[in-house]
This record gives C-alpha cells, sequence and structure tokens, in this order.
C-alpha cells in the first residue's frame, strides 16, 4: 500500500503531522478519524530513486542553498529563544524541495518524541552527511548548538561559493567545444556531401585524408543515430567506470596532471580539506576524528587516502604535519608548514581557518584567469581542426587545376 505524509488537527486545535500507509485518502482520512484527528492535508511520500547504471543522471538531491537556508535561519531562531521543534516547523514550511520538507518534519516527529537532534539526523545521511551530524552532535553535548551552527552555515556557504566558481570557470571552454563540434557536424553534413559529389563526377583520385573525411561525413549523414547511441553509450561507461573503485582512480590522477586543472583540482581540495578540518575543530571534534569524517567528504580518491592515513598516524601520537609530509605531491607545502606553526603554537584551528582563505582566494584568482589561460589551446585545437577539414577538401581542387594546367 502507498504511503501518506499527512497533516491533521487534533480535537484541541493542534496540528500534526506523520505517515501513514492506507489504500486511497478516504481509507487514510477514515483510519484517522477513528483516532478523533481531523485530516487537512496528504501528501504521497516519496520513494527513494533505485541506482542504476545512469543513476547519476537521474538522482534527486537537496540543493546546497536550501541546506545553507535551513542552517542560517535555524541559528536565528534557536538564539532568538524558539523551541527547536517549532524552528524546523516553520522551517520545513518554508522547504521549496519536497524530500527536504518531508524530511524536516519527520525530524521535528522524532525529537518531540523524544530523540536528539543529532540522533534524528542520522535517519538522511543523503541530506545531512557525517559532518553535519557530528558537529551538531558536538553541539548538544557542550551547549553550543547556535555556535556550530554558526560555523556549518559559514561552511556551506564557502563550499557553494567554491564550487559556483569552479563550474563557472568550466562554462568558457564548455561552450567553445559544443561551437566547434556542432559546426563541425553541420560542414560534415551539409558542406561535405556535395564536394564529395563534384569530385566523384571529375573523377579526381583523391587523398587520404580526404577519403577519411567523405567517408565519416557519409556514415554521419546515414547512420547518425548510430553516433548518437555511440555517445549515449561512452557517456554511461564512464559513469559505471567513475563508480568502480579503480577506474575513480584512474580519473583522479589524469586530473591531477592535467597542467591546466591540476593546480585547481589541487587548491579546491586543500580549501576544502583545511575548512572543514578547521569547523571539526572549532566545534570540539577531535582532530583523528575530524581527519576521519574530512577524508569521507573529499571527492578524490588520493584525498581520501591520505587523511585516512594521517588518521591512524595522528591517533597512534604523530604529528599531522609529520604525516602529511609524504604526501607533498597533493598538499602545498605551505600547507604543511603552517599546521606545524599550528601545533607549536596550540593555534592549529585559528591557522587552519586563515589558510583555508587563503587557498580560497587562490582558487578565486585561478577561476579567474582560467579563460585566458585555456582561449589559446583552444584557438590551437580549433586551427588545427579547421586546417586538418580545410586542406582535406582544397587539395583534391588544387590537383584538378595543375592536371588542367
Amino acid at each position: 500500500m502507498p504511503k501518506y505524509f499527512y497533516t491533521v488537527k487534533t480535537p484541541e486545535g493542534e496540528s500534526k503531522t506523520g505517515t501513514l500507509e492506507a489504500k486511497d485518502v478516504y481509507q487514510l482520512a477514515k483510519v484517522l478519524r477513528q483516532e478523533g484527528l481531523i485530516l487537512i492535508r496528504a501528501e504521497l511520500e516519496e520513494k527513494p530513486t533505485k541506482k542504476i547504471l545512469w543513476g547519476p543522471l537521474l538522482s534527486r538531491s537537496v540543493p546546497l542553498i536550501e541546506k545553507i537556508f535551513f542552517t542560517r535561519n535555524l541559528q536565528v531562531m534557536i538564539s532568538a529563544g524558539l523551541p527547536l521543534p517549532r524552528a524546523i516547523e516553520i522551517l520545513a514550511g518554508q522547504a521549496k524541495n519536497k524530500k527536504f520538507k518531508i524530511a524536516l518534519l519527520n525530524i521535528k516527529e522524532e525529537i518531540t518524541k523524544g530523540k536528539s537532534f543529532s540522533e534524528s539526523l542520522t535517519s538522511y545521511p543523503d541530506i545531512f552527511p557525517e559532518l553535519f551530524q557530528s558537529m551538531i552532535k558536538v553541539g548538544e553535548e557542550t551547549g553550543t548548538l547556535e555556535e556550530v551552527l554558526k560555523t556549518l552555515a559559514l561552511q556551506m556557504e564557502r563550499e557553494q561559493d567554491l564550487k559556483s566558481k569552479v563550474k563557472g570557470a568550466m562554462i568558457y571552454p564548455a561552450v567553445i567545444i559544443c561551437t566547434m563540434i556542432g559546426i563541425g557536424v553541420l560542414m560534415l553534413v551539409m558542406v561535405v556531401p556535395k564536394l564529395a559529389e563534384t569530385f566523384e563526377e571529375l573523377e579526381i583520385e583523391l587523398p587520404l585524408t580526404t577519403k577519411i573525411v567523405i567517408y565519416f561525413a557519409n556514415f554521419l549523414a546515414q547512420r547518425w543515430y548510430l553516433v548518437i547511441f555511440f555517445l549515449f553509450f561512452l557517456i554511461l561507461l564512464f559513469f559505471q567506470i567513475s563508480k568502480s573503485r579503480q577506474g575513480k582512480k584512474i580519473i583522479d590522477k589524469i586530473t591531477l596532471k592535467i597542467p591546466i586543472i591540476s593546480p585547481i583540482i589541487r587548491n579546491t581540495n586543500s580549501a576544502y580539506t583545511i575548512r572543514t578540518l578547521s569547523s571539526l575543530i572549532s566545534a570540539g571534534v577531535s582532530l583523528p576524528k575530524s581527519l576521519e569524517i574530512t577524508s569521507r567528504t573529499l571527492g578524490n580518491v588520493y584525498y581520501r587516502m591520505a587523511l585516512t592515513e594521517a588518521a591512524e598516524k595522528v591517533r597512534k601520537g604523530e604529528k599531522l604535519s609529520e604525516v602529511l609530509k609524504p604526501h607533498e605531491n597533493i598538499y602545498p607545502k605551505a600547507v604543511i608548514q603552517m599546521i606545524a606553526v599550528g601545533e607549536e603554537t596550540g593555534e592549529t584551528s585559528s591557522v587552519l581557518v586563515r589558510l583555508a582563505d587563503f587557498f580560497e582566494e587562490e582558487v578565486s584568482n585561478a577561476t579567474k584567469n582560467l579563460a585566458s589561460v585555456i582561449e589559446p589551446v583552444l584557438m590551437i585545437i580549433v586551427g588545427a581542426a579547421v586546417g586538418f577539414f580545410a586542406v582535406s577538401m582544397i587539395q583534391p581542387m588544387y590537383s584538378m587545376l595543375e592536371a588542367i594546367k
């Protein structure tokens, strides 16, 4: 039977929410009426999307901007003295994402029944990751929930800003490459077949490059559906490989070797590592636990492995700056040196905050200059493609003119 998320009114006039299985809305209203409750609203609860081969293309997630809005406003409401369940209920009503709204109302119900906020969050790891859960738990135990929420909001705002800058930097090259491919396809479909007919009528001996261009143009015109299928297959294959452990390692290694992209990848991962560590340490999470949590939030497998190894060694008594030295190929020396200074002065958290600001600024500068760096490379690629096409199609014409002479 389908599961409904409902809102009801009690005989005292209070609003309550919950979930219940029922054949339809009428049966749901009947069951609730027998309990003395009046049904106000009912919605079918969303079922989680099955993760299949193309899961990354179809999966729906709660936007980071919604979580920032929730965290920031929850901190303001708690500081104003509003009870936690009531604050979450109000923010659930303001949530635009249906999945997020249902999750928040369920969390509010769990808190009302006696669970702690951090315990309620564990049911939604896809919305509230381990970093969020751990910091909330520390905030509840130490009585600093308001400060923890403020730190979390800042953390997510920085993350959002970093992601938007990196994505924005990739738009220009993506547009140029897509335009180049589009023009190339149009030339192959519209121009090359007509030139091929002319060459055939004149019985000109064609060079190998011209034959390749004509063959590809004919194939594209006659069997275009195979090209689309092949591209779709490649995209699915890429996602499948990126999900496997070995494939992910290969992809991550390549991204760390690409000359133009690798500095941005390194600075972004360094900034995110340092920012997350500083947030966890300032909230009161132990350093080994902070390293473990941070390792699970990073996308690049080599950064995850480095922090997992560091967590084990720090737990045994080694200094963080010492255990990161073997990983200078992914973490800049400045990071390791500044962490060493923080350890010596006992100000690791504040040093990490300043370091995070520095590397986020580095990423910002790198993304601003990316267009000017990539432009010459793209021009060379476009020039090479146009030159190959031009030579391939013009060479037979010169041969024909020489034959006439």
